[in-house]
This record gives structure tokens, C-alpha cells and sequence, in this order.
């Protein structure tokens, strides 16, 4: 017994040193990835916006009027001491650090390209504390409903203008049709059962707007005419600001949403209109924006402003927005020299061109919209359609056990399986057997579903298999049908992991190029798409095609601000499923 005990300590004691060892190497390895990424990240900031021809009087400018004013708000919400201290502490001697390593490392190492040591501290002293600052600010009650304001102002012009790119794909008739027979039926039936408990109705809202779309889209060759933009204007925004204006009146009981109702949607039409001719957007997708910026923000303003809890947090936006224009005036002002960064207005509202100063990416990024769209509709549906069924309807055991387990199987490999390989699957079954056309937008967001379908089915199946039975079989001793157990227990419990995991498939997808080169997908295309089966290009196959050009503005500056493009929309479309996923989290 006394060997086996020696031989028991000495093996948890080589254990313990191998885990320890295993532990730390880990760690480095993911603080080496990490480190790497963010340089990567860094320098395609620096290129995209010219940081390395910002003088540091800009530098100085922007951090005293935008930056700190923002800590100095985020501070204040959070109202802890130690955090002050702490963040005054990281700012301070981070500066020192920073200033005495970057010395250090140009007078006796190497020279460090297109970085000074004020970048170097932006980028790796003030960029984290002030992300770490948000979110304790935002924790706080004056600090959430700032971030709460203005993530409803930024995703309710990034939602709108996404919605409005699909006005280039289909012309307003049909858009009138669909808001009038999908939309409008569609919110009705679900506020008429949210305010009156009425299930039912809140069940059918969804069937009810799908019916609505699909008969737009075929009325559509019937309806040969169409009412004049002006009375399409009117009819798209009276509707939400009549319920803005319900809304408050029924709030506080009095006629506050009259004027609301009767004068602001010909107010807003009007200057819609005038917005849109100036800045060259449709008038459709100007007043989308309008709408879906607009109601969020005035009913979130009135529960704020009513019930008087965190109302200085409503200035947010306003210290923002000032921050900007007192450091674009100082800047003018001073004189001070301003980098011209490739990034601009121009880059995502222009074509590309031949000469890198003109080059534009706003037809990939409409083509990117649209594919993304109908890929997050059909993978999402077929995904966890696929998934409940395999889940819960099918058998353990026996013939149909067995062949769910060869499903199984098969979807898990398919999930392995190189992109290269479901483009080839794209061009012969989609492109050449059905005749959806070469580079076609339809084309692409058929394979590019088929490419991220496992990954939905399988976390979607994980999430499903992580509600406890006990939920079910409550359900099932409640009388429950099978079909009511997996739709009021089991998906709204299984709906935040279903979600995650096509956060992830959706990253993927909208990254991918070799399966859009497979397909015949354009390079480079000059126009925005006018159809479905028109011929388009995405903001991978754009950057690829630049990365290609000799010149030396298309490899760094114009490549680095697609690149920025991509991250940015990538980043909003995944912080929006988050957001939804939280908010499904919180309801459960």
C-alpha cells in the first residue's frame, strides 16, 4: 500500500506540473493570437484612415474634445472612486510606459513604420480603458440609458439603411404593397393580442405578414399603377407616427399625440424628400430611416423623461455629436493639418475606379446587404426547422432511430467540408441544373446557405438539447400538444443559443470568396444590383479584386478601409443578434 501511495503523489504531482505547464502555454498562446490580431487590426486602422499623417496637435485636439468627455460621462454613471482612480492611474502611467518603450524600442531595436508612440497609446491604452469604462459606465442607471439612446439612433440608421438598399432590388410598388398588406396587418394583429393578452393573435401575426408579402409580390403584375411618391411618403410614415402619437396619449391620458398624429408625418415627408435629393438617397430609403430611427427613439425618450430616473443620460448623443464639431472647429481654426483618411462618406456611397482616390465600395456592399439577408432568412429557417424536427419528432430507436443517427453523422461532416466545395455544389446544381444564373444574387445566397447550414443545425440542435426535460414533460401533464410543447417550452428557452450559433454561421458567411469565384460571382461591378438575378459583386470579392492592383493606395489604403467596411457591418449585424439574444435571455 505504501508503494501505491508513492506512486499515487508522485503521479498528481507530475499531473500538477503538467497541467500547470499545459495552463501557461495556453495562455501565451492565446495572448500571442490575440496580440498579433490586434497589430493586424491596428495597422489596417492607421491605413484606412490615415492615422500615420495625423499630426499630433489633431491627435491632442479630438482626445481633449471627444474622448475625454466621454470618459469623463462614463465615469460619472458608474460613480465609483476606485474606478476613477484606477482610470486616471492606466491613462497616466500608461503614457510614461508607453512613451519610454516606444523610445527604447526605435533608438535600439528597429525603426517601427507608420506608428508614433501618441498612436501607440491610443491604440493600446486609451482604446481599452475607454471600452472597459463603457461598460462600467453603462452599468450604471444614467449610463444604460445613454448607451440605450444612442444604440437606437446608430441601429436605427444602420437598419434603415439596410432595409432601403432593397429598394434598389425592387421598385416601390412593390414596397408599397408589402407595408400595406404585410406590415401594417402584421403589427396590428401583434399589438391588438400584446395589449389585450390575446395569443392568438400575437401567434398569427407573423403568418399573417409573410401571406402579405408573398401576395405584394405577386400583385405586383397586377397593380400596373401605383400612388404618387408623395402620398407613399405619407402612408409609410403616418402609420408609426400615429402610434407614437397613441401611444403617448394613452401613456399620459391627454392630448400630447394629437399634433404628433396630424402634423408631423407631412412635416417629416416633406423633409424627407428635401433630405434624399440632397444627399442622393431614394426618398423610400430616407424616410425608412426616419421611421425606424424616429418611433424607437421617441418612445424610448417618453418612458425615460416619465419616469424620471437617468434622464441626464438623454445627453449622450448630444456630447458625442458636440465633442465632433468643436474638435472639427478647433481643428479649422488652428490650422492644424488633418489626415485624409480613405474611409470617407465618398468610399461607401461611390464606384469603384480605376484611380484609387475616386474608388468607391458601395455596389459590394449592396450586394453584400442583400446576400446576407436572404442567407440569414433561409438558413435560419431551414436550420432550425431541420433542427426541431431531428430533435424532437424523430424516433430513438428502431429503423427511423437509426437512420437519424446516419443524418446526424452526415450533417456533422458536411460542417468539415472546404467552401471551394459547396461552391462547385452552387454552380452545377444552382447556377447550371435550376437556371438561377452565373453571379447571380440568388445563386450566391443559395450555396452560401447550404455552406452555413450544418453550423445552424448543429448548435441549434445543442441548444434545443440544453432545455430540461422536466419543461417538456410539465408541459405534456398540462395537456400540451407535442407541437405546443416545442413552441411556448422549448424554443423560446432553446432561442438565445439558437441564436448564437447563427451570430457564427452568419460571420462566416459574410467573409467567404471562394465559393462566390465558383459561382461566376463579379470582381468588380459598377452598378448596384436591380434584381435578384442581376449580376453583382460582395465586399470580399471587391477587396480581393483590389488586393490584386499594383498600386501602392490600392494594397494599403483602399483595401485597409474595405476591410474596416466589413468589420464594421459585421460587427453591427452580430451586436444586434446579441442584443436580441440578451433581450430573449431576460424574458426567460
Amino acid at each position: 500500500m505504501a508503494t501505491d501511495d508513492s506512486n499515487a503523489a508522485g503521479f498528481g504531482e507530475v499531473s500538477r506540473v503538467r497541467g500547470i505547464a499545459f495552463e501557461y502555454l495556453s495562455l501565451g498562446a492565446s495572448v500571442a493570437g490575440l496580440v498579433a490580431l490586434g497589430v493586424l487590426l491596428v495597422y489596417v486602422a492607421i491605413d484606412a484612415f490615415d492615422l500615420a499623417n495625423a499630426s499630433p496637435e489633431w491627435l491632442l485636439t479630438y482626445f481633449l474634445t471627444l474622448v475625454v468627455p466621454f470618459l469623463l460621462f462614463c465615469l460619472y454613471s458608474a460613480g465609483d472612486p476606485a474606478v476613477t482612480r484606477r482610470v486616471a492611474g492606466v491613462l497616466g502611467g500608461g503614457l510614461v510606459v508607453v512613451a519610454a518603450a516606444f523610445a527604447a524600442i526605435e533608438a535600439f531595436v528597429v525603426t517601427i513604420p507608420r506608428l508614433s508612440w501618441q498612436l501607440a497609446y491610443l491604440f493600446v491604452v486609451v482604446a481599452p480603458t475607454t471600452a472597459y469604462l463603457a461598460y462600467v459606465g453603462s452599468r450604471g442607471r444614467v449610463g444604460a440609458v445613454g448607451f440605450g439612446l444612442l444604440g437606437r439612433l446608430v441601429g436605427g440608421v444602420a437598419i434603415g439603411l439596410a432595409v432601403g438598399t432593397l429598394f434598389l432590388v425592387f421598385d416601390e410598388l412593390v414596397w408599397f404593397l408589402a407595408y400595406t398588406l404585410g406590415v401594417l396587418p402584421a403589427a396590428a394583429l401583434y399589438a391588438y393580442g400584446s395589449r389585450r393578452a390575446a395569443n392568438r393573435a400575437v401567434t398569427a401575426a407573423i403568418p399573417v405578414g409573410l401571406v402579405g408579402l408573398v401576395a405584394a409580390v405577386f400583385l405586383r403584375g397586377v397593380v400596373g399603377t401605383y400612388p404618387s411618391d408623395l402620398i407613399i411618403y405619407l402612408w409609410t410614415l403616418a402609420v408609426p407616427i400615429a402610434a407614437v402619437g397613441a401611444f403617448l396619449v394613452d401613456a399620459r391620458g391627454s392630448r400630447v399625440g394629437a399634433a404628433v398624429v396630424g402634423g408631423v408625418p407631412l412635416a417629416l415627408a416633406t423633409a424627407g424628400g428635401f433630405l434624399a435629393g440632397s444627399v442622393g438617397l431614394p426618398g423610400p430609403t430616407t424616410l425608412i430611416v426616419i421611421a425606424l430611427t424616429g418611433v424607437p427613439t421617441a418612445v424610448y425618450v417618453h418612458r425615460v423623461i416619465d419616469g424620471g430616473d437617468g434622464v441626464v443620460g438623454l445627453g449622450l448623443p448630444l456630447l458625442i455629436g458636440g465633442g465632433v464639431l468643436v474638435g472639427a472647429l478647433v481643428v479649422e481654426a488652428w490650422g492644424v493639418p488633418a489626415p485624409d483618411p480613405w474611409l470617407d462618406p465618398g468610399y461607401v456611397t461611390e464606384a469603384p475606379s480605376r484611380t484609387a482616390a475616386e474608388a468607391g465600395l458601395y455596389p459590394a456592399i449592396v450586394g453584400s446587404v442583400i446576400i446576407i439577408a436572404l442567407v440569414a432568412v433561409l438558413s435560419f429557417v431551414l436550420g432550425v426547422g431541420t433542427s426541431v424536427f431531428l430533435e424532437e419528432y424523430t424516433a430513438g430507436s428502431g429503423v427511423v432511430g437509426s437512420l437519424t443517427r446516419l443524418l446526424q453523422i452526415n450533417i456533422a461532416n458536411l460542417a468539415a467540408i472546404p467552401s471551394v466545395v459547396y461552391g462547385l455544389l452552387g454552380l452545377g446544381l444552382f447556377a447550371n441544373l435550376l437556371g438561377f444564373g452565373y453571379g447571380t444574387a440568388v445563386t450566391a445566397s443559395l450555396t452560401l446557405s447550404l455552406l452555413i447550414l450544418p453550423i445552424t443545425i448543429i448548435s441549434a440542435q445543442e441548444a434545443i438539447r440544453s432545455v430540461p426535460d422536466d419543461l417538456r414533460r410539465g408541459s405534456d401533464a398540462m395537456g400540451a400538444t407535442r407541437w405546443q410543447t416545442t413552441k411556448n417550452v422549448v424554443l423560446p428557452e432553446a432561442f438565445p443559443g439558437i441564436l448564437t450559433g447563427t451570430i457564427l454561421a452568419l460571420g462566416r458567411a459574410i467573409g467567404e470568396t471562394a465559393p462566390l469565384i465558383m459561382i461566376g460571382a463579379a470582381t468588380t461591378v459598377f452598378s448596384a444590383p436591380t434584381s435578384l438575378f442581376s449580376r453583382f459583386s460582395a465586399m470580399p470579392m471587391q477587396i480581393y479584386a483590389w488586393a490584386g492592383f499594383p498600386q501602392a493606395d490600392f494594397r494599403y489604403g483602399v483595401v485597409a478601409a474595405g476591410v474596416i467596411t466589413l468589420l464594421i457591418i459585421l460587427v453591427g449585424m452580430n451586436g444586434t443578434a446579441i442584443l436580441l439574444r440578451n433581450r430573449a435571455e431576460r424574458g426567460n
